[in-house]
C-alpha cells in the first residue's frame, strides 16, 4: 500500500516566482529505499529531487539526500537552500536560533536563516587548480571558443565535478551556444564580469550533461566554488551578486559574501507547491 509523504516544490534563487531553479522535496522520508528515491527523481525530471531524513550525526538538524534524474550527489547548492526552506515550513526547528546544520554526502553543511533569507556555507573543494591542457581543449571546443578568449580556468569541484572557464565579459558568457556531442561527461561552466556599475558583478552559466542536465538554470554549488576561486584570487570583492539563467528564461540572483574567510551563498527561497507524495 502506498504511503503519503509531505511534499514541497521550492523555487530557489529568484525573487520573482517561477523564475528561479525548482527543487522537489520529499519530507519525513525515513524508510524510503534508494531505488525508490532514484525512481522518483527520474520521474520528476528536475535537475534535483531531495529527501529529508532524520540525522545520523547529533550535530545536524536533518539529513539530506540529493538525486539528479540519473544519480545521487553528495552536495548541491539550490537543493540545500530549497530543502531547508521546505523543512522549516514543515515545522522543522533548528537546534540553534538563526542557524541550520544539514547532514549530507559532503558532510555537515551550515546554513544561516534570517526571515526569508537563507544562505549556506560553501563546502571545501575536493579539487582545485588550473585545468589540464587536454580537458581545457575539450571545453574550448564544446563552447566553440577561440582559446585566446579564455582569460582564466580552474577546477572548482566541491562534489559534482565542476570545472569553469573565465571569459572577458558577461556578454561573451551569454553568447555561448555549446555543443557537448563529443563531451557528454562534461560538468563545466563559464563566468564573465559585467561592466562596473551594473546590477550584478558576474554572469555565470552551468552545464551538466554528465547528469542529464544540459544547462542548470541557477546553480548554487558552482557559484559557491567559483566564488571561493575568484575571491581568493582577488578577482571578486567580498560581497557581490551573480546573474544566472537568462538564456533559459530564468531570472536567478545569487548573493555572495565572505565572512572571516568563509564564503556564503544565498538567495530567495519560495515554496510554490505543497501537498503529499504517494510512494
Amino acid at each position: 500500500m502506498a504511503r503519503a509523504y509531505p511534499f514541497a516544490q521550492v523555487d530557489v534563487f529568484s525573487p520573482e516566482p517561477y523564475r528561479g531553479n525548482p527543487v522537489a522535496v520529499i519530507l519525513e522520508a525515513d524508510g524510503l529505499e534508494d531505488e525508490a528515491m532514484q525512481r522518483i527523481a527520474t520521474w520528476t525530471n528536475l535537475s534535483e529531487t531531495t529527501f529529508v531524513l532524520s540525522p545520523t550525526d547529533e550535530a545536524a538538524d536533518y539529513r539530506l539526500r540529493i538525486f539528479t534524474p540519473t544519480s545521487e550527489l553528495p552536495f548541491a547548492g539550490h537543493p540545500t537552500l530549497g530543502s531547508a526552506r521546505a523543512w522549516l515550513e514543515n515545522g522543522g526547528v533548528p537546534g540553534t536560533v538563526g542557524a541550520i546544520v544539514q547532514e549530507c554526502g559532503a558532510g555537515l553543511v551550515r546554513l544561516r536563516h534570517d526571515g526569508d533569507h537563507l544562505s549556506f556555507a560553501a563546502p571545501p573543494t575536493v579539487r582545485t587548480g588550473p585545468l589540464d591542457d587536454e580537458y581545457l581543449s575539450r571545453v574550448v571546443k564544446a563552447f566553440g571558443l577561440d582559446p585566446a578568449h579564455v582569460i582564466g580556468h580552474q577546477w572548482v569541484d566541491n562534489g559534482p565535478g565542476w570545472a569553469v572557464v573565465q571569459l572577458a565579459s558577461a556578454e561573451e558568457v551569454l553568447a555561448l551556444s555549446p555543443d557537448f556531442t563529443a563531451f557528454p561527461d562534461a560538468m563545466v561552466g563559464a563566468v564573465g564580469a559585467y561592466p562596473e556599475g551594473s546590477p550584478h558583478a558576474f554572469e555565470l552559466r552551468s552545464f551538466a550533461p554528465r547528469v542529464n542536465v544540459f544547462e542548470d538554470p541557477v546553480c548554487g554549488s558552482m557559484n559557491a566554488s567559483v566564488a571561493q576561486w575568484l575571491t581568493r584570487a582577488g578577482v571578486a570583492p567580498e560581497r557581490y551578486t551573480v546573474s544566472q539563467g537568462q538564456v533559459v528564461g530564468r531570472s536567478g540572483e545569487i548573493a555572495i559574501s565572505v565572512d572571516r574567510g568563509q564564503v556564503w551563498v544565498g538567495g530567495a527561497t519560495t515554496v510554490l507547491f505543497r501537498g503529499s507524495a504517494s510512494v
